[in-house]
């Protein structure tokens, strides 16, 4: 089978962003990406902060409600769609629910070759680029470097503690049939 995805899950923070871009480079084909971040800003202005929408809280909590996910559900879906008619997609995805994300993907791919990949970073080494960064609310990263992992399969995992994106890209490109 030919991969038709390669689904990203680490914590805020953890290096996705740049292993995206990495693979976009690295791989022969064209592989579109998106990510949660792409969806999180594509949402109406009202669903930030209301009980439907999404909250992020001043420790990095994030919580997420019915409207939040009633959208994200067609959002995947139409991601599914585009891979489905030929594209190859990478996405780049916080796992919130653990284990409960990962099948909420899997109830969408149907038969579709997924790769799927684990990014983990140390917390702290994490939360050091969160203050870095300067766009998300401290405390997100340390919050999720472990939580989005719990009870995820995956089939390839790696690290940017103290590995470049380049070469985790590499290492994400020599999987991918």
């Amino acid at each position: 089978m030919t991969t038709r995805m390669i689904i990203l899950n680490g914590g805020s923070s953890s290096g996705k962003s740049g292993i995206v871009r990495c693979l976009q480079a690295v791989l022969p084909d064209l592989w579109l990406t998106f990510g949660c971040d792409s969806f999180v800003e594509a949402l109406p202005a009202k669903t930030q902060g209301s009980d439907g929408g999404i909250t992020f809280a001043a420790d990095g909590g994030v919580s997420v409600g019915a409207d939040f996910m009633r959208l994200q559900a067609a959002w995947t879906e139409g991601v599914v769609a585009m891979a489905r008619a030929g594209a190859r997609i990478v996405i780049d995805d916080v796992f919130l629910g653990g284990a409960a994300s990962q099948r909420r993907w899997r109830g969408h791919l149907g038969d579709l070759d997924v790769l799927w990949v684990g990014v983990r970073c140390e917390s702290a080494v994490a939360a050091g680029r969160e203050i870095a960064r300067g766009d998300r609310a401290r405390g997100m990263a340390a919050a999720q470097a472990d939580l989005v992992h719990e009870g995820v399969r995956y089939d390839l995992e790696v690290d940017t503690t103290h590995s470049e994106s380049l070469l985790c890209a590499r290492t994400i490109a020599a999987h991918v049939g």
